[in-house]
């Protein structure tokens, strides 16, 4: 039997270019999950138990020179630092692929936490603790996030979820893992500890993670303006705008409130932790959700619980069980963004451009993630969380 050749035009040569580039739906991809997780986990995980460092400057008064309003916009660069850098690194991976901004990413983390060990004043904590850690997150991060879309079709949110759980897991664990090292070692060998535990998991599942830009080929512009024109992009960039002002008011907010209504520290300590027991159960649960009901509207409808549940159930809140309920409630439906801007990128601009979109979107949440967290500084509770 003669081989039937494609010729130019031929339906055939499209439908098979088109099933080489569908994604595979697990194999390695389920690889690329376990990878994504630790990232998550050994990045924002890490970031999210700057609340025990910031309790214990506060309270043992480490920088004199420092106020209140100094450490609250170190700790706003971890997030910050990490997204202004986006384009760069976009870059970067776009000519070097995407272990090399990574392995960048690791070595400026551990850079960041060894240089704040031996720091003792509080531009030298702003340089390290803020820019270097936030720089270090975004090399680190950033070149991950569009990996499990390219591995992912119909289970796409679901290993989106899966990966965002991590920095829930990781939240509960160094919380509790720095206080214990602070009370029972030092504040430097703290930072010394996280170093070494967190930067060798980041460097395996670097090793591990693995694109498939050889068979998409993203442009991966760090500022494309053409989509920047398109309404539908504008309309997700105001949605991720809107959507990290309340993440942020909410997630540095919740302990605050705890002692405002005269809970101790330890009750306030556990909200934080109920609120990262949420994410990471809460986040998979989202992805399961999205891929059977639509990604769009699951983070559209789940913005909109999330706000209603704070005017509902937040603010009149005046008892310990209402507010671990609704730390639980959510810690599960909080961070949507986190779970969904990846998916929801693929649905507005498609899989090639997920790259240049992402990095979009991480430009248009530097301001919220800066600016938010001062408005708190001076009311967040002086124990140790």
């Amino acid at each position: 039997m003669s081989k039937e050749l494609a010729t130019p035009g031929d339906p055939n040569e499209n439908t098979e270019a088109s099933a080489t580039q569908d994604p595979p739906d697990g194999g390695y991809g389920w690889v690329c999950v376990a990878a994504c997780f630790t990232i998550n986990c050994f990045t924002w995980g890490v970031v999210a138990s700057y609340g025990v460092y910031l309790a214990y400057y506060l309270s043992e008064d480490v920088f004199p020179d420092a106020t209140p309003l100094d450490f609250a916009f170190i700790g706003g660069f971890n997030f910050s630092m990490a997204m202004l850098v986006a384009p760069f690194v976009t870059i970067i991976a776009r000519k070097y692929g995407t272990r090399v901004p990574m392995f960048m990413g690791v070595t400026l983390l551990a850079a960041g936490y060894i240089s704040a060990s031996f720091s003792s004043r509080i531009w030298q904590l702003y340089l390290s603790q803020g820019v270097l850690i936030g720089f270090g997150v975004g090399f680190t991060y950033i070149p991950s996030i569009a990996i499990l879309s390219q591995w992912f079709q119909k289970k796409r949110s679901l290993a989106n979820g899966i990966s965002a759980a991590g920095s829930g897991i990781g939240g509960l664990i160094f919380s509790f893992m720095t206080e214990a090292i602070i009370k029972n070692i030092s504040l430097a060998w703290s930072y010394r500890i996280t170093a070494a535990f967190s930067c060798s998991m980041l460097l395996i599942a670097t090793v591990f993670i693995r694109n498939r830009n050889e068979t998409i080929r993203p442009p991966q512009r760090g500022f494309d303006t053409g989509l920047l024109r398109r309404y539908d992009v504008q309309l997700l960039l105001a949605w991720s705008f809107i959507s990290m002002l309340g993440y942020i008011t909410l997630l540095f907010s919740l302990p605050d409130f705890a002692r405002s209504i005269g809970l101790s520290s330890s009750q306030a300590a556990t909200l934080s932790a109920i609120l990262n027991l949420g994410t990471a159960i809460g986040r998979p649960l989202i992805g399961v959700v999205s891929d059977r009901y639509g990604r769009m509207e699951v983070a559209g409808l789940l913005t909109l619980v999330c706000g209603l549940s704070c005017f509902v159930i937040w603010l009149p809140a005046s008892s310990y069980g209402v507010v671990i309920f609704f730390a639980l409630l959510n810690g599960a439906i909080l961070g949507v963004f986190w779970v969904t801007i990846g998916p929801l990128c693929v649905e507005v601009a498609g899989l090639a451009e997920l790259p240049s979109l992402l990095s979009l979107s991480w430009m248009i949440i530097i301001l919220p993630t800066t600016c938010k967290n001062p408005r708190n500084a001076f009311h967040l509770p002086t124990a140790t969380l």
